[in-house]
């Protein structure tokens, strides 16, 4: 990512000019300030007072604005909503904008798809691409943010935590704890090797 190294943070931190990117990492960018990602074959300009978490080929739009230019197939997720390039083969640009619940896409070179993501497995599966609409090139369509914000990741959270969360951990944890406890307070007085045998 480039920026002027002034008012754009990465996980919280401000940014140095330029700085590699990590799945997850969270962009945010204030006032009067621009950055650029630039990955094979994608670039996206990220806008003034936008927040914006890095997936690789994704980026998870929380809110603000940013610009796509991608021969890659990039795609912004804000919310339920997945803007994909309609053609991956040829080079796309396009714009997304978050602002006050509704979400605005602009098609400025080639057609792009808004895919909105239904409330279950069963649910999409069912609506296949019902819920699809094509932004033709030249042309912006807008649609209502209804599941709410982004799902933005917290920067630097491990698996292992999530893993630590689990029921089933935590009572394996518990059942270690108990075993250890007993075979400490269990055993008997004498050791297992005495220095002097008894007869």
């Amino acid at each position: 990512m480039h920026s002027d190294g002034i008012g754009v943070l990465v996980n919280k931190s401000p940014a140095p000019a330029s700085i590699a990117l990590y799945p997850d990492d969270l962009i945010e960018t204030e006032k009067a300030v621009v950055a650029r990602i630039d990955i094979s074959g994608s670039a996206a300009d990220i806008n003034a007072e936008t927040v914006v978490q890095f997936e690789g080929n994704e980026l998870v739009l929380d809110h603000g604005s940013l610009s796509v230019n991608t021969s890659r197939g990039m795609t912004v997720r804000v919310g339920c909503l997945t803007i994909t390039p309609a053609n991956n083969a040829e080079w796309t640009h396009y714009d997304v904008a978050d602002l006050n619940g509704k979400v605005n896409v602009s098609a400025l070179k080639n057609d792009v798809n808004i895919d909105e993501r239904g409330g279950s497995l069963r649910q999409a599966k069912q609506a296949a691409h019902s819920n699809r609409i094509t932004v033709r090139e030249g042309e912006q369509k807008s649609r209502e943010e209804k599941c709410g914000a982004a799902d933005i990741k917290q920067p630097g959270t491990p698996l292992a935590g999530a893993i630590m969360n689990s029921p089933w951990t935590q009572g394996a944890g518990i059942v270690a704890v108990g075993v250890l406890t007993c075979w400490a307070l269990c055993r008997s007085d004498d050791p297992i090797s005495p220095t002097s045998p008894k007869n």
